[in-house]
């Protein structure tokens, strides 16, 4: 089988041929028509993460029908349609225990410590995987845990979004913002939408974002004339941290999910404690979370913004559009 590569840090991906693996005994081996294409792995590519093992297959967006599975391997069988998280949890800290897998201070990241899903067969352990309703088209699979199980957890889990609260998401028109509007649209939220590209506006109304603000000047103040933002899910970093604060009304909540570039933000304290503001981060998302967020999607309560389909082959040039800010919606590598 064709796989992607990375052998060295600011490189392109070798595509390399791979023997299909076998699972060990905790273990099943998937078969993916697709997997996720996410901007971390453009950052793993660069070292952004220094747990990062090389040579590796990156990819941590997987999820598509069990094929194989091993001994001891309990509750999935062949035929099954999974998706997995984007980590392994050890199953045995008090976080993986209380249902917060996604805290686990032993997880290994797949794609960066463990092989990941840049391939058309993948192994992947057990405690690991979520049973997707066969409803759910497998294009969705592999953006299950990583983009609607990670927007789920954020919005629902931690900013408790009600009906009729109004949710900024900056970076709307990329594969997590894109498919967060359709979320925060789910819940009965108000959406307003933060983008830099005026390409990327007429796809943001389709998807329901009821005011789309320009994220080049000072959206905070398009944003308060709209009545200010409840929730801002801030999937960007430090490009427009600032003014996502300044866009929460009073008593209103910041959850962090993004961070494309590492330097440090400025935090204005003295606003933060004057609005009685609460900023939060996000990381990633439960079993519970993928399995809650791949029931609205059977249930068609979301529909996941795919922007485009691309082989194998192309993954260096999918690459490179999406760190050009040339793709809209989420980017699958397709493997059929």
């Amino acid at each position: 089988m064709k796989a992607a590569l990375l052998e060295k840090l600011n490189q392109p991906l070798s595509i390399v041929d791979r023997e299909i693996p076998e699972p060990g005994e905790n273990e099943v081996v998937i078969k993916q028509d697709y997997a996720g294409l996410c901007y971390r792995d453009i950052l793993s590519a660069t070292g952004f993460f220094p747990r990062i093992q090389l040579p590796i297959i990156p990819g941590h967006e997987i999820g598509g029908t069990v094929v194989k599975t091993g001994s001891e391997v309990r509750n999935f069988h062949v035929g099954d349609h999974v998706a997995s998280l984007i980590y392994i949890p050890c199953g045995k800290c008090e976080y993986c225990r209380s249902g917060n897998e996604n805290l686990c201070p032993y997880k290994k990241s797949i794609g960066e410590e463990v092989q990941g899903g840049f391939r058309e067969y993948v192994n992947v352990p057990e405690i690991s995987l979520i049973s997707a309703p066969k409803e759910v088209d497998t294009r969705y699979l592999p953006i299950a845990s990583c983009v609607t199980g990670m927007i789920y957890h954020a919005l629902f889990k931690l900013a408790k979004v009600k009906e009729g609260q109004r949710v900024l998401i900056t970076g709307a028109g990329g594969g997590v913002g894109s498919n967060a509007v359709q979320m925060a649209k789910a819940f009965g939220a108000t959406v307003i939408a933060e983008t830099t590209s005026e390409s990327k506006k007429e796809m943001l109304e389709k998807i329901g974002a009821d005011y789309i603000v320009d994220g080049n000047g000072k959206f905070n103040e398009d944003v308060k004339k709209i009545g200010g933002a409840d929730i801002v899910l801030e999937c960007v970093g430090i490009h427009t941290f600032e003014r996502s604060l300044r866009s929460l009304n009073n008593g209103g909540k910041m959850i962090v999910i993004g961070n494309i570039k590492p330097d440090p933000v400025n935090l204005p304290l003295g606003l933060i404690i004057l609005k009685g503001n609460t900023i939060r981060g996000s990381i990633s998302s439960t079993r519970k979370d993928v399995s809650d967020a791949l029931k609205m999607v059977a249930e068609n309560r979301i529909k996941p913004v795919i922007g485009s389909e691309v082989s194998i082959d192309r993954i260096n040039e999918a690459m490179e559009m999406m760190k050009n800010k040339q793709t809209e919606g989420r980017v699958l590598i397709k493997f059929s």
